[in-house]
């Protein structure tokens, strides 16, 4: 009876998975009416998969800037009275003029060094406080780490974008 009781539970879980996995598979798509589209070989399709208008990197053509992901989050911590009272993490993108990414990736320890000051003096002055998420707040912060990055990187750096904004209270 030991043997069985595991047995029988392994087999109905095993069922129950198998009957989960079948009634939650996609349906099969099947155009309306059972009419089967494909694009002849000399049609446009086939000419729209060669025409690509941007790269990997986000980069628009038509446009002439790329953006550039920094690597790694910036965490800045939040003091009142000498204590830590929150943390705030942030993702940063570069919007450069087209061909200086190489230029953000050899400047990126410089970049992440001025771009903490500037976090920390903003911390330091409240702006992570309250609504620090409202357009008005963000774009104090935004256009100061923009100013501190072409100080860095001259006219090739476009505008400096807040990707992801999290605030953790201890």
């Amino acid at each position: 009876m030991r043997l069985v009781i595991p047995l029988v539970l392994g087999i109905v879980g095993a069922g129950a998975g198998v009957g989960a996995g079948y009634m939650l598979k996609p349906a099969a798509e099947t155009p309306p009416d059972g009419e089967v589209h494909s694009a002849p070989e000399d049609s446009h399709a086939a000419v729209a998969q060669d025409d690509d208008h941007s790269d990997a990197h986000g980069e628009s053509s038509q446009s002439g800037t790329e953006f550039v992901k920094l690597n790694n989050q910036f965490i800045v911590p939040v003091l009142k009275n000498g204590h830590v009272v929150s943390m705030v993490v942030l993702s940063l993108t570069l919007e450069t003029a087209a061909g200086h990414q190489e230029e953000v990736y050899a400047l990126e320890p410089r970049i992440r060094d001025a771009f903490l000051q500037v976090m920390f003096d903003y911390a330091n002055a409240g702006g992570f406080d309250g609504t620090f998420t409202s357009a008005r707040a963000l774009g104090h912060l935004r256009e100061a780490l923009k100013e501190t990055g072409v100080r860095i990187m001259g006219k090739s750096l476009v505008d400096v974008l807040v990707t992801d904004i999290a605030r953790q209270d201890t």
